[in-house]
Parts: structure tokens; C-alpha cells; sequence
């Protein structure tokens, strides 16, 4: 959705299985348009009115400018006055912002929703001007959350209520239901995102509601790889996956996917296609609940900004099991996800990773819950290291394989490269190991090779 030529393929895309069967479209905003609004609001929140007001121009020039582009002139007004509608009312919302100087989470979610509401717009009327019904339908209206701003978790039994009441409508008259992604609301009405890179949830969310035979979605990757092609020169398209392997990859790295995606389809088993929209001729990446044969590794994935954050008591007298326990409660609380945990027996020190984006949430939540701990020096300063980064080994096929993790550590160890870190889930779908952030790319390629990925 990053341009009007790239409104047109969706709407292609779209269209074509519209005219075999039921399709309902699920966007995301144009490119870097919600980073744009999130800026405005964070120069909004800081007083500067000047840049604040320059953004707004750049919002208006860019939807207008694509609108032009997308649809002939006896169609603009329309959309024209729908564009200007929606900017409006973000300027409204960015402004009461910088009146408060503060952004409320509330409000950022209400404001960010605006960018596929954008999108949506624009790709319904352009559906419209090539003679197929279509109509945008915000993604507030359908999917029901709790009150979690900026990370919201849905509500799916009022979700299907909502989605069956106002989709089922339209796809019975043979409208193409145009979406937007990211957002939905409480509710009682109050509107609220599903997280960055959200859109690929909603349209999960929303298959689950309206027990879809399949969900699609397009992307500008031919598929889900056994390695990052930037990294593994010979990193090749999976056919196909596991739900449970394409979320661990999905969680660790990999860029297909929005973390939280396959949830919702579990329990009905609906398949889903990842698919490049610049190669559509590709046959993509098909994720399913199993695969008839797995064996050992079907893919390696790294995450670079990460930070590995350690607690060790100063001694002995207290409990290592119930430090880790409030530790844990701490970063529930802080709504942080946590890509790896380990800890030692004798000393009872632990070490957890985080997203270094949500680093100072961690700290903030740990030093508040273990306050008293802290003060009275029973337990030690916590310790951050951020030069590190995670290296997350994933397959079905890897239960119960002997030797392999023996096979994978020697591998980073002939590229020189210290393991500071490991864990694995007693599933032994992944193991995850974390290692100096200088050979983070090396022990990926090492690991690659190692496991013979690139091999057909």
C-alpha cells in the first residue's frame, strides 16, 4: 500500500478472488505514514507546533497526490473531501496534544488508526471506479479489544458478533469489504491498535470470526525463508510451515509475519498463504496445522536490537524462585514480551531478553517491584548488556534429534563466536541462543550451513 501503483495491485489482487468467491480486503496505511503520524504526535506532545504543522502538510500532499493519481478526476471530489475529513480530524487529535503537552495512550491509538483509514478510502474508491462494489469499513467498528492501548488483545466472541453483523451484509450483496487493519475498539467504544505491523493480525482475527477457508497475505517477501536473504546467500522459500513454526519465527525475527498473527486460527485450522505482491507469479509460503514428514531445522532467524537484562542476588537469604517470580510479574505488567529466560541453580541468578525498544518499561517495572530488595542491597545492580543479539533455530523435526544442538554450538564455535545465552522449551521447537552482536550474522550463516537449510 506504499503508492497509488501499489493501491492498484492490492485492488487487483482483491478483485480477482472477489469475482470467484466471498473476499473481504484487509489494509494496512500507506508506507511510513503511521511512523509520520506517531512523529506529529510526539512533536505535538513537545510544543513544536512548526513541525507539527509541517507533517500535517506532508500527510495532506501525499494522500492527495496519490488520490490524483489513482482515480479520474470525475471521481476526486468524493474521495478528495473523505481524505481531508479524516486528516481533520487527526490534526483535531494532535492538537488537543499539543494544548495538554502530553499524548494520551488513548488518544495515540484513536489518532494512528487514521492511516489505514486513509488507505482504506482510497483502495475502496478505487475499486469503485473500475465498476466493482466495494465499501471501507474501519476496523474499529468490527473488532472488539480490551482496553490495552497500543497493544490491545482481542475480544473474540464480540468480535464475531460484530464482524457477522456488518460484513455478513455486504458480502451477501457481493460488496468487497475493504478493512482496515491495526485497529479496533473496547467495548464500550473506545478506540484502540493491535501493535506495530498490526494489519496482518486483523486479518487473521477476522478469518477466525467469519470462519474463512483461507486467509492470504501479501507481502514483499516471496515467502517465509530458512534464512534472512541478506545474511544466507543461499536461503531459500519454505513450501510450507507450521503454525507453530511460522509464530516462533515470526516472534524471533523474521519479517513475514506480525508475532501474534496465527493465534486466532489455531483452534479452526484455517491455512494461510504468505505471498510477494511485486512476484505474483510466486507460489508463496502455505502455513498449516501439520506437516506429514519433518525432520531436524526448517529455518534460522536473528534479532539484533535486543538486550540481555541479568538479576543475581547479593547472597544467599533470599529466594531465587520468588525473585524470579515478582521479575516476571514486573515485566507482565509493563506488557513486555520476553524472547528468552535462563537462570542458574547455585546462585539463583537469572537473565532474561527484551526488545531493546521496550527497555526502559523493563527497568522501570523491575526497579519499582523490587524496590526494597534494591535498597537494603540484597540483590545486585541490574545489569544490561545491549551489544548482544538473538540467533532463534526453528523446525517441528528438531524433537528428540541427537546431536543436533551439539552440531549447532560447534558451528558458532569455529567462527570464534562466545554463546553468552541459551534456552529451550521443553517442545524443542526452537532453541534460542544469544551471542555477542558482532558475530550475530556470522553464527547465522554458520548455523544455515551447519543444518543444511540451503539444500533442496
Amino acid at each position: 500500500m506504499g503508492s497509488a501503483e501499489r493501491i492498484r495491485v492490492a485492488a487487483k489482487i482483491s478483485a480477482e478472488q472477489h469475482a470467484k468467491r466471498p473476499v473481504v480486503a484487509v489494509v494496512s496505511a500507506m508506507s511510513k505514514v503511521t511512523d509520520l503520524l506517531l512523529d506529529s504526535l510526539r512533536k505535538a506532545e513537545a510544543g513544536d507546533q512548526a513541525d507539527l504543522d509541517t507533517n500535517l502538510k506532508t500527510l495532506y500532499a501525499r494522500h492527495f497526490e496519490c488520490c490524483r493519481e489513482l482515480l479520474p478526476p470525475n471521481r476526486q471530489e468524493a474521495a478528495l473531501a473523505g481524505l481531508h475529513g479524516l486528516i481533520s480530524e487527526f490534526s483535531r487529535i494532535a492538537k488537543g496534544c499539543l494544548m495538554l503537552g502530553e499524548r494520551p495512550p488513548r488518544s495515540i491509538d484513536e489518532a494512528v488508526a487514521i492511516g489505514e483509514r486513509l488507505s482504506a478510502l482510497l483502495m475502496a474508491a478505487h475499486l469503485e471506479s473500475e465498476g466493482i462494489r466495494a465499501a471501507a469499513v474501519s476496523g474499529a467498528d468490527l473488532i472488539a479489544t480490551d482496553a490495552v492501548f497500543g497493544n490491545a488483545t482481542p475480544l473474540m466472541d464480540a468480535t464475531r458478533q460484530r464482524s457477522t453483523a456488518i460484513l455478513g451484509p455486504l458480502l451477501k450483496e457481493h460488496v468487497l469489504p475493504v478493512v482496515t487493519g491495526f485497529n479496533g475498539s473496547t467495548l464500550d467504544g473506545r478506540p484502540t491498535t493491535l501493535g506495530r505491523g498490526g494489519s496482518d493480525f486483523s486479518a487473521s482475527i477476522l478469518a477466525a470470526a467469519l470462519d474463512a477457508s483461507e486467509l492470504w497475505i501479501w507481502t514483499d517477501v516471496d515467502g517465509i525463508m530458512t534464512g534472512d536473504p541478506r545474511l544466507v546467500s543461499d536461503a531459500r522459500v519454505l513450501e510450507e510451515v507450521t503454525y507453530s513454526e511460522a509464530a516462533e519465527l515470526a516472534y524471533n525475527g523474521a519479517k513475514v509475519l506480525h508475532p501474534r498473527t496465527l493465534a486466532p486460527l489455531v483452534e479452526r485450522q484455517i491455512p494461510v498463504w504468505s505471498k510477494n505482491s511485486f512476484a505474483l507469479e510466486k507460489p508463496g509460503t502455505r502455513i498449516v496445522p501439520k506437516i506429514a514428514t519433518a525432520r531436524g531445522p526448517h529455518a534460522v532467524t536473528s534479532m539484533a536490537h535486543v538486550a540481555l537484562v541479568s538479576i543475581e542476588p547479593a547472597n544467599s537469604v533470599l529466594s531465587g524462585t520468588k525473585i524470579m517470580a515478582r521479575a516476571v510479574g514486573a515485566l507482565a505488567r509493563a506488557n513486555v514480551e520476553v524472547l528468552a529466560i535462563t537462570s542458574s541453580s547455585y546462585r539463583q541468578n537469572f537473565c532474561f531478553l527484551v526488545r531493546q525498544t521496550e527497555l526502559e518499561r523493563v527497568t522501570e517495572h523491575l526497579e519499582e517491584s523490587l524496590s526494597l530488595e534494591f535498597a537494603h542491597g540484597y540483590l545486585k545492580p541490574v545489569n544490561v548488556d545491549n551489544n548482544v543479539g538473538l540467533i532463534a533455530i526453528v523446525g517441528e523435526g528438531m524433537r528428540g534429534t541427537p546431536g543436533l544442538a551439539g552440531r549447532i554450538f560447534t558451528a558458532i564455535s569455529r567462527e570464534q563466536i562466545n554463546i553468552i545465552a541459551i534456552a529451550q522449551g521443553s517442545s524443542e521447537l526452537t532453541i534460542a541462543i544469544v551471542v555477542h552482536r558482532d558475530g550475530l550474522d556470522r553464527a547465522v550463516r554458520a548455523i544455515h550451513r551447519e543444518c543444511g537449510l540451503g539444500n533442496v
